[in-house]
């Protein structure tokens, strides 16, 4: 695990896998976040979708909403390498994936190119 909670966690996902399934369309609510973070949010707050997941399902668009208690509330699962988590009496896992990026440039090319032979 490297991030202690599922919402840092999500904060530096690129792509999910929800309940077995990918999904790279998700997004946090960030307007909520901040409100929780100042201080500003209303008594809802907790109770308000904080995480929401849509992918498909071979033909079928599957979506998930997530409340700010729910999200706050997983925990990880190191023998899976997933986050555990309930709403409306429904067991999820999350697993959060970062992109790994890359560039054509090579330092022993730039320097080949500069070098007269």
């Amino acid at each position: 695990m490297n991030h202690p909670t599922l919402l840092q966690a999500l904060a530096c996902a690129d792509m999910l896998e929800v309940d077995g399934l990918h999904a790279w369309q998700f997004s946090l609510d960030k307007d909520l976040l901040a409100q929780v973070g100042n201080g500003s949010a209303g008594p809802d707050a907790q109770a308000q979708a904080v995480l929401s997941i849509e992918c498909i399902d071979g033909r079928a668009p599957r979506r998930w909403q997530f409340s700010l208690a729910t999200v706050t509330a997983a925990r990880f699962d190191a023998a899976s390498d997933s986050w555990q988590l309930t709403s409306e009496g429904t067991a999820h896992r999350i697993s959060c994936f970062a992109a790994i990026s890359g560039d054509n440039a090579n330092a022993d090319d730039e320097a080949d190119e500069t070098d007269p032979l």
